[in-house]
């Protein structure tokens, strides 16, 4: 990966990690930790700007860092208008980074850069009201600044120069810089050999000088030591620049300058058991960095994720035909090859799931910002909350993911939550609530978005229907099965199209693309109370875990995750000519459906069937299959043209000798069967009222 895709990525989190503070700033007001969050990202963004040569993105970012240091530092009062104006930079400096620094832009930096000087100087805080500890006297020493990079500093894409560079800016300076190649070993031109001492004006605040090393400050051997005003330590400094004095003449020179622990030992502030045991401290936490940094993390590309992933896919293929030809051939030998094959298979697709598994918290920071530019544009008052967010998802079902929930999420603002004056009349506080919840709910991801709005009008969607030809005035339906309509085609109530909704084509988008990722999505109402909306989603769209049935000549995988049991079939009475039955499991009786009706399987029906009882949502419900071959690893395959659109199938699989299974899509078969479950639902109740 280049210097610039690094840069590009880590802009991209220091990006988010403003926005996040100051959506946190507008809801619950500034704080230091806030106010630093946004200095270091600015300043990290600054730094690396200039090194990959943005020289511009570097300009803008620094008069923003001097304003947030003077906030950081007290020294202008923070104003509540202030969070929009910095969310405003902070856009800006997102385009400059990603589209360039064009005439327009430059001219847009220029107007911002005017605006925060005049924050700056209207907000700042008179030198009366000013700590006298804040800024030090003049003339009260200095900074001295060893700095020695590590040797392999120009292989790791960094330099010394823009350090340097970024030290001198910050006020008075001196600086002296040394070329020492060693002298006993070979020498290397892309290591480095440079070792610079740096002076700076005492006045500087040292917490800027520490932010000039965030790159390096774990690799470089760096030394900042506040030093007197010494004419003879400062002429030692000029002469081994010069190279006048050699290396021991340098340690002499140096030890004579005090350490921060002697100068408080000398002053009577400290004792030296106090001085022992925060140097003790010191070296504990410098231990515990060094473990840190000894377990780092590394970035992979996308795209090698997404290939490992295909090659674990391809080798859990090889491994079901290696134990399936072990079996058919009663080769022992062959047979524990392929358990310990299957393990090692099993090992290696979870520790795959687990580097693309991701939290979905990582992503509700982006809801956040919507859902306040859209309370500026709707002029509405909407408080955004979240649950769950550490629930872990695949990546890819995570991607998938955000357009269907930003729809949803416009829609609730502008169809469910009413205006302020509105939710006053009503008695209900002026300031509305969505709540965004992500859970594991068996097997599967659950995400919830609920809002304390008005409710769906279930009225006014029926005659809407009616008027759009999707239903006819003498059909009669429940109101939760009305309200279901608005996932329609083309199908809004919005009086007027708006640049938020109207146009008929959000909710419709939602379905098919929540339908794609092999999941659900259910919507209950409320009027006056809110709509919440749940979607159902598979932790991963590439490798699950089934149950490998047949019927007649034809293999079908269940879903492991959606079985409860697998019972003998029984019927209770007389099975229907749709294949409905009723099913006695565990001291219940529970509707059931044959696999073979469902897709109409020919082939003679076995003497023993077997009924797979599984669950949709809180629902239970079976499938009765001929037989029950066994647990099987299956990698799922998108369906061709001709039979992506068969209900009840999600995919397919390749099994081991190269046939080809059909994976059930078991909330989409229940869904399909509802009406002749719901005819045996009366059948069990009449059941259990004669016994």
């Amino acid at each position: 990966m280049d210097l610039m895709q690094t840069f590009l990525e880590e802009a991209s989190e220091h990006l988010s990690a403003m926005e996040s503070a100051l959506l946190e700033i507008e809801d619950s007001g500034a704080s230091p930790e806030h106010i630093n969050t946004l200095f270091r990202a600015i300043h990290t963004i600054k730094g690396s700007a200039g090194m990959v040569g943005l020289d511009h993105v570097s300009y803008f970012a620094h008069h923003i860092e001097s304003f947030l240091d003077a906030l950081r530092s007290e020294k202008v009062r923070f104003a509540i208008p202030m969070a929009s104006f910095l969310m405003d930079t902070r856009d800006h400096l997102a385009d400059l980074i990603h589209h360039g620094a064009t005439p327009e832009a430059m001219a847009h930096s220029e107007q911002l850069i005017a605006s925060v000087q005049q924050w700056h100087s209207a907000t700042s805080v008179s030198d009366e009201t000013s700590s006298p500890t804040e800024t030090p006297p003049a003339g009260d020493g200095y900074w001295q600044i060893t700095i020695k990079p590590h040797a392999d500093t120009f292989t790791e894409g960094f330099d010394l120069l823009p350090v340097v560079k970024e030290l001198t800016e910050l006020g008075e300076h001196a600086v002296s810089a040394t070329f020492r190649p060693p002298d006993d070993t070979r020498f290397v031109p892309t290591r480095c050999y440079l070792q610079c001492l740096v002076l700076l004006d005492g006045d500087i605040d040292k917490d800027d000088i520490d932010a000039a090393f965030m790159f390096v400050e774990e690799d470089w051997d760096i030394d900042i030591v506040r030093a007197s005003l010494d004419e003879e330590q400062r002429l030692g400094d000029i002469l081994v620049t010069m190279g006048a004095a050699n290396g021991s003449d340098i340690e002499s020179v140096l030890s004579g300058t005090k350490r921060a622990g002697e100068c408080l030992l000398d002053a009577g502030i400290v004792d030296k058991t106090e001085v022992d045991q925060a140097l003790s401290q010191q070296q504990f936490v410098a231990k515990k960095q060094q473990s840190t940094q000894s377990q780092a993390s590394v970035k992979v590309p996308a795209e090698k994720l997404d290939t490992l992933l295909n090659l674990v896919g391809e080798l859990v293929i090889v491994q079901s035909a290696v134990s399936q030809h072990a079996e058919e051939a009663q080769d022992f030998v062959l047979t524990g090859i392929g358990e310990e094959l299957s393990r090692l298979t099993t090992e290696i697709r979870d520790t795959t799931f687990g580097v693309r598994m991701l939290p979905i918290g990582s992503t509700f920071g982006r809801y956040r910002r919507l859902i306040r530019d859209l309370c500026q544009t709707l002029d509405k008052r909407v408080r955004l909350t979240t649950e769950g967010a550490e629930t872990e998802i695949d990546k890819m079902v995570l991607e998938n993911l955000n357009d269907p929930l930003i729809h949803l999420l416009r829609n609730s603002m502008d169809h469910g939550i009413e205006s302020p004056y509105t939710r006053l009349d009503q008695g209900k506080p002026e300031e509305g609530t969505i709540l965004l919840s992500a859970s594991h709910k068996n097997g599967q991801v659950a995400i919830t978005i609920r809002d304390d709005g008005a409710g769906l009008n279930t009225e006014r969607i029926r005659e809407k229907a009616i008027a759009n030809g999707v239903i006819s005035e003498s059909d009669t339906m429940s109101d939760d099965d009305i309200n279901q309509l608005i996932f329609a085609p083309g199908f809004s109530t919005a009086k007027t199209v708006s640049d938020v909704s109207g146009r008929g084509v959000g909710m419709d988008v939602v379905k098919t693309s929540i339908e794609a990722m092999q999941g659900k999505i259910h919507l209950s109402s409320q009027p006056g109370k809110g709509t919440s909306i749940e979607i159902l989603l598979p932790l991963t769209l590439a490798i699950i875990d089934g149950l490998m049935v047949s019927v007649g000549q034809e293999i079908f995988i269940i879903p492991l995750a959606n079985i409860e049991e697998c019972v003998e079939a029984i019927p209770v009475g007389r099975m229907t000519g749709d294949g409905a039955c009723l099913v006695r499991s565990r001291g219940e009786l529970v509707s059931a459906t044959t696999l073979r009706h469902c897709f109409n399987v020919v082939g003679e029906e076995s003497k023993y069937p077997q009924c797979i009882i599984v669950n949709v949502g809180e629902t239970h419900f079976g499938l009765i299959v001929d037989d029950v071959i066994g647990q099987h690893q299956t990698v799922i395959k998108s369906l061709g043209k001709l039979y992506r659109d068969i209900s009840g199938l999600m995919g397919s699989t390749i099994l081991g000798n190269g046939d080809v299974a059909m994976i059930v899509d078991v909330n989409q078969l229940y869904e399909d069967c509802q009406p002749q479950l719901s005819i045996l639902s009366h059948r069990e109740t009449e059941y259990v009222d004669s016994n």
